[in-house]
């Protein structure tokens, strides 16, 4: 979860987040697993090969591909995000993939109701005049809560008259 202070300023929002799912392989990490995973398998395979069962060098090479195209998967599906965006007339949810925009949705504030959902689809669930929004179903417990938490903060600053918001 990212926040983005220099973007909130520049278009009036007082509160602003970009929601990303967490990938602990780098790609070095990616590389080198991927180089010793290979290794291991061929010379296990060669030490099969040399006994006379050339046909599980196969199903080694098998294994290896089918780790590489699992990981691919995966890093596809890191590159989404969630940005939620605080002003004082709207919340705007919008969800990327890819880099392209497939959702957008938009909440009057001051209505707005903010929910950690936990269970078999956690999230956070954010819900006003019967719409309703499930956002950052892939971070952590703590990390919804700890988002839960900050928007909400920024939404009772919000709904204070002008005169008693901090400044």
């Amino acid at each position: 979860m990212e926040s983005n202070d220099s973007v909130a300023a520049a278009t009036g929002a007082v509160f602003t987040a970009t929601l990303r799912p967490y990938r602990s392989l780098e790609p070095r990490g990616f590389a080198l697993l991927m180089l010793a995973l290979a290794g291991m398998s061929f010379i296990s395979g060669m030490i099969f090969v040399l006994h006379g069962a050339w046909p599980v060098m196969g199903f080694l090479g098998l294994d290896v591909g089918l780790v590489y195209l699992a990981f691919k998967i995966n890093y596809r599906a890191a590159d989404a995000c969630e940005r939620v965006s605080l002003s004082e007339s709207q919340l705007v949810v919008e969800r990327h993939r890819r880099g392209h925009l497939i959702g957008r949705w938009s909440f009057q504030p001051y209505w707005l109701r903010v929910q950690v959902l936990e269970g078999r689809n956690p999230a956070v669930v954010l819900a006003s005049h019967g719409k309703s929004v499930a956002i950052g179903s892939f971070l952590t417990p703590e990390e919804r809560e700890g988002f839960a938490q900050a928007l909400s903060n920024s939404l009772d600053d919000l709904r204070l008259a002008p005169h008693l918001r901090p400044q």
